[in-house]
């Protein structure tokens, strides 16, 4: 009895092991396999940045500010835009700029620059004052025009002539030049002057004159080109040459007796642009060489130094 239940015993063991869970049950075939996840990826650290070099505030300005006078500066590297007290700055492609202040110029100016990566900086600069002669002429404030209504007549057109000649965007770099003076001789009118003429207040004097004969050839004071050449005499300024030698800055030569270049003439400094006349508003011969950037009306001293140097 006892040897027949001991096979019998070991034959049913497995099925009751299975049954009571001891044994796990083998794996499906097509069971799919899930694979362990792997330690993650170290994050990247980005590589430090070098501090942005410090922003110049200097422009390196070159001149004086005061009234009447012209600043050339050199714009940092990168510059964006450039403004003088709000008013857009044209800058050269080698950063270099010019700007100036009129004769009636406040005594401060903010000139301020933003760089291509977003800074910024300004720069107030103070305008020293000019100082400014009296001077009486005897000539009548209409000049060559024969009456009043006469001079009403013919100026508005003349002074459409003359602001369209300053509006033309002109490529010089005449500008950058150290300027001379278009002839040489006696000054006989001062820039930034009060005048009267033959008892009636006029505006201030925007040139400087010099007293030479009548026919004395001028002659460019730096590179540029011909914007007007009115050779049909003005009420006031009488025969009128305007050379732009780039970035607003221009020059305008009153009173001429000849012209010898035409609007679009390029021309070069020293080179010969006409003769000395009395053609206009004058009491004798002499050149009138005013000076503009833009609107604001500038000192040709300031530029060409003294005279005859």
């Amino acid at each position: 009895m006892k040897r027949a239940y001991r096979p019998r015993l070991a034959a049913v063991l497995p099925l009751m092991m299975l049954a009571a869970g001891c044994v796990p049950p083998a794996a499906p075939v097509d069971a799919p396999h899930t694979p362990r996840p792997g330690p993650r990826p170290a994050a990247s650290v980005p590589p430090p940045t070098a501090p942005l070099p410090p922003l110049r505030t200097d422009f390196a300005l070159r001149g004086v500010p005061e009234q009447g006078a012209i600043l050339i500066g050199q714009a940092p590297a990168g510059t964006r835009s450039l403004t003088l007290d709000g008013r857009p700055l044209a800058v050269a492609p080698d950063g270099g700029f010019l700007m100036a202040f009129d004769r009636d110029a406040g005594p401060t100016a903010l000139l301020a620059v933003t760089l291509a990566d977003g800074r910024s900086a300004e720069r107030v600069l103070s305008v020293a004052p000019g100082s400014w002669r009296i001077e009486y002429i005897n000539a009548p404030y209409r000049g060559s025009a024969a009456s009043d209504a006469d001079f009403e007549r013919r100026r508005p057109a003349e002074l459409a002539q003359i602001a369209a000649a300053r509006a033309v965007a002109v490529e010089s770099d005449g500008w950058r030049q150290a300027f001379r003076w278009p002839v040489t001789g006696r000054l006989s009118g001062f820039f930034g002057s009060q005048r009267g003429y033959q008892g009636k207040p006029g505006t201030y004097h925007g040139g400087t004159d010099i007293a030479v004969p009548a026919g004395t050839p001028f002659v460019a004071p730096a590179d540029g080109v011909v914007t007007l050449a009115a050779t049909a005499p003005f009420t006031l300024e009488g025969n009128l040459l305007i050379v732009d030698h780039g970035m607003g800055l221009s020059s305008a030569f009153l009173h001429c007796q000849r012209l010898d270049v035409k609007v679009g003439d390029r021309v070069v400094q020293g080179q010969r642009l006409g003769t000395v006349g009395r053609t206009g508003r004058a009491t004798g011969p002499h050149m009138h060489w005013g000076l503009k950037w833009h609107d604001a009306r500038l000192d040709p001293g300031k530029l060409a130094g003294p005279i005859g140097s």
